[in-house]
């Protein structure tokens, strides 16, 4: 099952490190122009630059998480799934970071998108469509799922932070309801009480299950509240680094252990060498020295 294979990795490789892989070639000083410049389309322009990255990450980290929308604006296809077979070579996991979802046989055919005709391990999903909207991802019982709870973008206050109202014990012919009955709590928070109640009877390795969710990395104390509710959901960490999330921000998605949670740095890894004003051809080294910084900061944190 996919949570055991990532928590043998991690304990492995003693890294909690996801690289993400969202490759942009039309802006100046990102995907270096020597590769551009010597191939000819976008697939293998991609490809040769992501199997450079995961050449010098393959022994630091256990997963990779290559965003769906960067491939599908190149129609670069072929990229993402020799990519993905490139990855699971070299012992790496991979999280297709896609979002979507939606009800029935919809919901099923995107499952079966990310699972089969990708060859994911796992996936990202928007879950506000419900359990039903869920379910068919859950039904492929030996791959991962993370559920967007809170996002690390600085609007997702605009419905994520609302208050939803709760009521407790209300018979459905009651026509009164007092104000010891209602309870309020944010929309985050209900999210991951739902998440937690998807779980209850999925199959468990050391204390997780393959229901995990997506809490960023810059709202601390969020993620704090949030793991409260979420007892055995690994978290996926974005927004470290660039987006202004440190290695403190995490430590309350991680238990004693080590493990809970595995944190995605995406351009401050893949273009590191413009950050350390390197040459454009070590873009791999640089990358490197990215992660192992990463490692060494989390893990004195988080104890792994």
């Amino acid at each position: 099952m996919f949570v055991q294979k990532l928590i043998e990795s991690i304990r492995e490789k003693r890294s909690v490190v996801c690289m993400g892989l969202d490759p942009r070639m039309d802006e100046i000083g990102q995907i270096p122009e020597y590769l551009k410049s010597d191939l000819d389309n976008p697939d293998d322009i991609i490809l040769e630059f992501n199997k450079t990255l995961i050449d010098q990450a393959r022994e630091l980290i256990p997963i990779i998480k290559p965003q769906i929308a960067f491939y599908e604006m190149y129609e670069a296809f072929r990229a993402l799934k020799e990519t993905i077979k490139y990855a699971h070579k070299n012992d790496l996991l991979v999280l297709l970071d896609s979002k979507r979802n939606d009800i029935g046989a919809t919901s099923k055919a995107y499952a079966q998108s990310a699972y089969e005709a990708y060859g994911a391990d796992a996936c990202t999903l928007n879950a506000y469509l419900g359990y039903d909207s869920v379910k068919p991802f859950l039904d492929y019982t030996n791959k991962g799922v993370f559920v967007l709870v809170k996002t690390s973008n600085p609007s997702s206050s605009d419905f994520q932070d609302l208050f939803s109202v709760q009521f407790d014990d209300i018979d459905k012919e009651e026509v009164e309801i007092t104000r010891s009955k209602v309870r309020l709590e944010r929309n985050y928070i209900h999210m991951a009480r739902l998440v937690a109640k998807w779980g209850q009877d999925l199959e468990m390795f050391q204390d997780f299950t393959n229901l995990g969710v997506v809490v960023g990395a810059t709202y601390p104390s969020e993620m704090k509240h949030i793991r409260s509710v979420l007892d055995t959901s690994f978290f996926l960490i974005p927004g470290y680094g660039t987006q202004g999330g440190t290695a403190a921000d995490i430590k309350s998605a991680f238990k004693e252990s080590g493990l809970g949670g595995i944190v995605n740095s995406s351009r401050g890894i893949m273009f590191a060498y413009k950050s350390k004003n390197l040459p454009e051809d070590r873009f791999g080294l640089a990358a490197r020295e990215e992660i192992m910084d990463m490692n060494e900061k989390i893990n004195k944190v988080i104890g792994l």
